[in-house]
């Protein structure tokens, strides 16, 4: 059992890292369009939808599509890296309490 959990830990810290080099490279394409046209907004922005579609499409509409991608790519990554984090604390804890046995 100890061993599973080891691996799966292992695993998962693997998976987030992945998934980091994975989005960073896809925002990063997006994030150089974006200031090459000189697109501004806040994290507010990000992670509100609706205050986005109200206050910052209407000034750049030609890069909305980039917008839009850049911000669900942020929001879809700090949702996965939550995940698993959390999933990484859980199993550590377990390992943790199996360790003391």
């Amino acid at each position: 059992m100890y061993l599973l959990l080891v691996t799966l830990v292992l695993g998962l810290f693997a998976a987030m890292l992945f998934l980091n080099l994975y989005f960073r490279i896809k925002v990063l394409k997006v994030y150089k369009k974006l200031v090459q046209a000189r697109v501004e907004f806040s994290a507010k922005h990000i992670m509100n939808p609706g205050v986005m579609e109200q206050e910052i499409i209407p000034k750049y509409p030609a890069q909305a599509a980039d917008i839009r991608l850049f911000t669900s790519h942020i929001r879809y990554s700090i949702k996965m890296a939550t995940v698993l984090i959390a999933l990484i604390t859980l199993f550590g804890a377990i390992l943790m309490y199996y360790r003391h046995e």
